[in-house]
């Protein structure tokens, strides 16, 4: 089965914000993970704490959703098979508020705030809008391939 992987030296991979079987983050998760194998994540890491938020919550191992990757499977056939070896296994509901949540998440501590502010003072200081963790992964996004902010 061929790999269907996203070249994220040429572009971003997707928002944080899309959803794919009502998860937010693993859409973007996903796109790492096939760029990744195919050696074209460029600064993108696959298995970094904003994918762990994911793994945790959803009970997956890392490694054994990047094999399911490198086996060819698109993106139903993965939700499939985290639906079948989730340890966790969140209702619908569960899943519903968890996203909501992490869509709203901004920095909780002093030196996340710290960075979030250093990041965004970096990227866009005029830019009133950017307040929780997707904002600035968007706006970082946005900004690294050539977007004028």
């Amino acid at each position: 089965m061929a790999l269907n992987a996203p070249d994220l030296t040429q572009r971003p991979p997707r928002s944080p914000r899309v959803r794919l079987g009502s998860y937010v983050i693993l859409p973007r998760m996903l796109d790492k993970g096939r760029a990744t194998i195919a050696g074209k994540n460029g600064e993108y890491c696959y298995n970094c704490p904003l994918d762990q938020h994911f793994l945790t919550f959803a009970g997956i191992n890392a490694e054994a959703l990047k094999a399911e990757l490198a086996a060819g499977k698109g993106d139903g056939e993965v939700v499939d098979w985290i639906n079948a070896h989730s340890t966790t296994q969140p209702s619908p509901i569960e899943i519903a508020a968890w996203s909501a949540y992490q869509d709203q998440r901004g920095p909780a501590d002093l030196e996340s705030r710290q960075f979030f502010h250093e990041c965004h003072t970096k990227l866009a200081p005029k830019r009133q809008d950017i307040a929780t963790w997707f904002d600035l992964l968007d706006l970082d996004d946005f900004a690294s391939f050539g977007g004028q902010v």
